[in-house]
């Protein structure tokens, strides 16, 4: 029996349907239920009987047009949160939100507010997106490429993060009965960049936790760079304990170099989980769920969606890391196919062995709820992951099974709560309390 005093993190992501593109038909349920504020009340209180750390929206402000798929996003994150967050309580609030097509101080605004109306339990996970059909709703002008859009990333967390500290009212001295309130608590950023002009102070004060938790998903040598200077929960691709390894190495390393803690980042990678009666039912539920009849179908799909001539493959002949390794400036998300080859890189894998390592990128679990208990402990335990996102195939059904099924005995093996504890995520997390820079002093003159 494990037993220990730090405790496993798990997200679950509550997207429309569930997680897996083809699933949609394994659930239970209506199609109507992606756009009922209702549905997600449901999925978000499972989710806190559970005892999640956090309920996870990822976010592409486009829709799905594929009629033989689900659209997996469709109300507003930010939106959807606060009406979820005046309903359930505890649970922390991931929403994902776009650096690339939001403004600073309504951005800043916006997440201060519900993190104050929370009482401190959000997390913005922030993007720089790289989805075209999103540019085309912003606008005339392509999507930028990775450099300009990370370039804009790191200079808009820099002011959103200023303005998040802005105004304290801790701060104040003590009040004139002829005044109602100390101006010297506020103070202007004064910030101008390559991209944006802010004056500030925000008009929203410090929340209960500084300011909302910062989660960061980038896979490419950018995005990497990016995380290791502003994330604290970073939501990665790892399949596999040296690919995990490496991967921390790389981030520990980065933000080692600007003179950042490593122990205040965490990785809460991707994770999938099915589960059964016994493997060989998690075996045909992998299929159904990916939307094949058997093995030789899922690696038919496999081959497909690698863009890999079926005429000449080989199922059983070992996989070449190098085969699948993205470009590091394609517009298109790198971190997701650099999951795979790095587990390649590590391990000696055919391709009928790979299609059971993962499943939508993300590392897969499978089996009996014991089974899948020491799969999210293994990784885990020797501190290769900090804890997991989970990504549910279907919903509500999925969320439903390891709720019942598997979160009893993490807890059983003392690796994960009973109860909440902590005011804050920050708390919850045992992440620091931001304060501002020394620079940050200027006070705002009194009118």
């Amino acid at each position: 029996m494990t037993r220990t005093d730090r405790q496993l993190n798990l997200n679950i992501g509550i997207n429309t349907t569930g997680y897996l593109f083809n699933a949609w038909r394994e659930r239970s349920g209506t199609r109507h239920d992606i756009i009922d504020p209702e549905y997600y009340l449901r999925l978000a209180r499972l989710a806190h009987r559970g005892r999640f750390d956090a309920v996870f929206l990822s976010d592409h402000p486009a829709l799905i047009t594929d009629p033989t798929t689900r659209p997996f996003h469709t109300l507003d994150p930010l939106i959807l949160l606060t009406y979820l967050a005046a309903q359930v309580p505890d649970i922390g609030l991931v929403a994902t939100l776009s650096s690339t097509y939001n403004s600073p101080y309504n951005f800043a605004r916006r997440t201060q507010s519900l993190d104050i109306t929370s009482g401190g339990r959000l997390i913005v996970n922030i993007v720089s997106s790289f989805n075209p059909n999103v540019a085309a709703n912003f606008g005339a002008d392509p999507l930028p490429p990775r450099e300009v859009r990370y370039a804009r990333a790191e200079e808009f967390l820099d002011v959103v993060k200023q303005l998040w500290l802005s105004w304290d009212p801790a701060r104040e001295g003590e009040v004139p009965s002829d005044r109602f309130w100390d101006p010297s608590s506020a103070h202007t950023i004064d910030h101008r960049g390559e991209h944006f002009s802010v004056r500030g102070p925000l008009n929203v004060p410090v929340s209960p936790q500084g300011y909302p938790v910062i989660a960061q998903a980038g896979g490419s040598d950018r995005g990497l760079d990016f995380a290791a200077r502003h994330g604290e929960i970073i939501y990665c691709n790892i399949l596999s304990r040296p690919a995990g390894q490496a991967f921390r190495k790389k981030l520990t390393d980065r933000a080692a170099r600007i003179g950042r803690d490593p122990s205040t980042i965490l990785l809460v990678p991707g994770l999938v989980p099915i589960v059964a009666e016994s493997r060989e039912a998690a075996l045909r539920r992998h299929e159904a769920v990916q939307g094949v009849a058997n093995e030789d179908e899922l690696l038919a799909q496999f081959a497909h969606e690698n863009g890999i001539d079926p005429a000449g493959f080989d199922p059983d002949a070992p996989l070449d890391a190098e085969r699948f390794r993205p470009d590091q400036n394609r517009i298109l998300a790198v971190g997701f196919t650099q999951g795979l080859v790095d587990l390649l890189t590590h391990e000696t894998l055919t391709a009928r062995q790979a299609v059971r390592r993962s499943a939508g990128n993300h590392r897969l679990v499978l089996g009996t709820p014991e089974e899948v208990a020491d799969q999210i402990i293994d990784l885990w335990a020797d501190g290769t992951v900090d804890g997991y996102t989970i990504q549910p195939p279907t919903a509500p059904d999925d969320i439903e099974i390891f709720v019942e099924k598997v979160i009893p005995i993490l807890q059983d093996r003392g690796v994960f709560r009973r109860d909440y504890a902590g005011d804050t995520l920050r708390q919850r997390y045992g992440l620091p309390y931001p304060v501002p820079a020394p620079e940050q002093a200027v006070k705002v003159p009194a009118e």
